[in-house]
């Protein structure tokens, strides 16, 4: 591929602040011509007149200024203009004033003398980061238009505990680890405690790192510079540049393994982070929030996870109940649950039948929530009207479950009692692997090894 044929980055809109006439005269000149429109202020009262008038996708400003310091138009910016990026020149000869700038949330400083190819380069991450910002805000409003509304539902006591724990911890800069089996709803908590927080209008982005192929999860985290490695064609933004100034949510955080548990460790320690193949790092304003269904301490006497990074994630911890044991919310969330596909339930008094209802309330829901979400979907399609009774109800809620009856284990051998768990999973979620393997605790590969093997066992007999 020739230079010419390498994607160009996206042209910004650049609002230039700093007192020096001869840098203004340069900017002035120079940005145009790297694709770039460009207005440049003398002083940060000027820049901060300007912001309130017109949208600028960067902000680039001195941090030394009369007026109105590099500092202050930062937070002045943050205010009127969130998803602008925020850049700091200095030609201090310490960075402590650059990185104090970072803690306000900047996205990167330059020392001056800078030359205009550390600009262009850092533009085009700019650019880079914007972009993927604004697919990740046009993907949440889809997610939002499609499952309507995310809140917490449930009147029991222990998710009363739940709200306020989040409540508290929200407002805080503090990590967050949401511990809680899977199908609870730990993501809808990280996004709770996101929405309640300073940084509710920047990005929230998710990431399963149990659903990661190992050898990309460095990439996909921290992002990587083109040719570092074969297929690496582009440069390309990691999710924790993504994040920058929101919150970066890492869910099964016991599936990320241990090589970059180390460097996750770093990040959270120093705030700093490197590319893939790139030799400098750079600071990102990031809150994390972990989840995991796995017992984090067992796991570090197996040595399988590090101690260090279990203390350093688990400032403050959000346990969240399985259904089994708040089966009084059953109604209300079945009903929140239905209004998705039919929102006519809202407007109904008995939108289940009472022997629907007592079905679910005998059920143990061993998938949690999200397996509540797949049955209250299932019923809704095959009811013609509401109520939705019993018969709606996908098989399991025959007799051979709803009396949470268990299987006959006797004269079985482990594998078979597997291969029936494995089974029942695989029907209970249509063949969804990706379902199967959240549900019954155990990676995406080791389920295609048993399922391999079963199917080995078939045709050995």
């Amino acid at each position: 591929m020739t230079k010419s044929q390498e994607k160009q980055p996206k042209n910004l809109k650049i609002l230039f602040a700093d007192d020096e006439p001869h840098l203004q005269e340069v900017m002035r000149a120079e940005l145009p011509r790297m694709g770039h429109e460009v207005t440049v202020c003398p002083d940060g009262l000027t820049a901060v007149a300007a912001l309130e008038k017109n949208n600028y996708d960067c902000v680039l400003v001195d941090l030394d200024m009369p007026g109105l310091n590099g500092i202050e138009v930062i937070g002045k910016t943050k205010e009127l203009s969130p998803l602008t990026e925020c850049v700091v020149l200095t030609g201090k000869g310490t960075t402590d004033s650059a990185i104090a700038a970072l803690r306000y949330g900047a996205f990167d400083y330059l020392q001056k003398p800078c030359k205009l190819i550390e600009l262009q380069s850092l533009f085009q991450r700019v650019a880079e980061k914007r972009e993927l910002t604004m697919k990740c805000h046009a993907l949440q409003s889809r997610v939002t238009r499609a499952e309507g509304d995310m809140k917490m539902v449930g009147s029991h006591r222990a998710m009363d505990d739940v709200r306020r724990m989040i409540t508290k911890v929200a407002p805080s800069p503090s990590t967050v680890l949401i511990l809680g089996e899977t199908g609870t709803g730990k993501e809808l908590a990280a996004r709770a405690v996101h929405d309640q927080s300073q940084r509710a209008e920047a990005p929230f982005v998710a990431v399963n790192c149990g659903a990661l192929p190992e050898n990309l999860i460095e990439s996909e985290l921290f992002g990587h510079r083109k040719g570092a490695f074969t297929g690496a064609d582009a440069n390309r933004v990691g999710l924790f540049e993504v994040a920058d100034g929101g919150t970066l949510f890492l869910d099964e955080i016991g599936e990320l393994p241990k090589s970059l548990q180390a460097k996750l460790l770093r990040v959270l320690e120093s705030g700093e982070i490197r590319r893939v193949g790139d030799n400098q790092s750079f600071a990102v304003d990031v809150r994390i929030v972990c989840a995991t269904h796995r017992d984090l301490p067992q796991m570090v006497a197996e040595g399988d996870f590090r101690e260090d990074l279990m203390y350093r994630i688990n400032t403050f911890e959000i346990h969240l109940p399985p259904l089994r044991d708040r089966l009084s919310d059953v109604p209300e969330l079945a009903k929140h649950l239905l209004a998705r596909n039919r929102p006519e339930a809202n407007h109904s008094d008995q939108p289940f039948s009472d022997d629907a209802i007592d079905a679910m309330l005998a059920y143990t829901w061993p998938g949690n929530v999200r397996e509540m979400a797949n049955v209250i979907e299932h019923a809704s399609i095959l009811c013609d009207g509401l109520p939705i009774t019993a018969a709606d109800l996908p098989r399991q809620f025959g007799t051979r479950t709803v009396t949470n009856s268990k299987f006959d284990m006797g004269g079985m051998s482990m594998r078979q009692i597997e291969t029936l768990a494995i089974d029942a999973a695989m029907e209970r979620h249509n063949g969804n692997k990706t379902a199967v393997s959240e549900e019954l605790g155990i990676s995406l590969k080791t389920l295609y090894n048993k399922l391999n093997q079963a199917m080995e066992s078939k045709k050995a007999a």
